[in-house]
């Protein structure tokens, strides 16, 4: 048996920002990282923004995070 094998698990998150996809993403990582120790990356799954009259309401976007499970 391989005892340095490492397993990762992959949860989704939906996180939203005011200001842009980019600070969806950040929010949503800062989140995440409280309660997911092991982070090892995002992919940014979808992007939505809530539009009206012309103006951009909401950034939100859809994350996978990948994390190492412990033990």
């Amino acid at each position: 048996m391989h005892h340095d094998a490492r397993i990762a698990r992959v949860t989704q998150i939906v996180a939203e920002s005011t200001e842009s996809f980019q600070d969806a993403v950040m929010l949503g990582y800062k989140r995440a990282s409280k309660t997911l120790r092991g982070i090892t990356g995002l992919r940014v799954k979808e992007q939505y923004a809530d539009v009206a009259e012309g103006t951009i309401l909401k950034f939100r976007v859809t994350l996978d995070v990948i994390f190492i499970l412990e033990g």
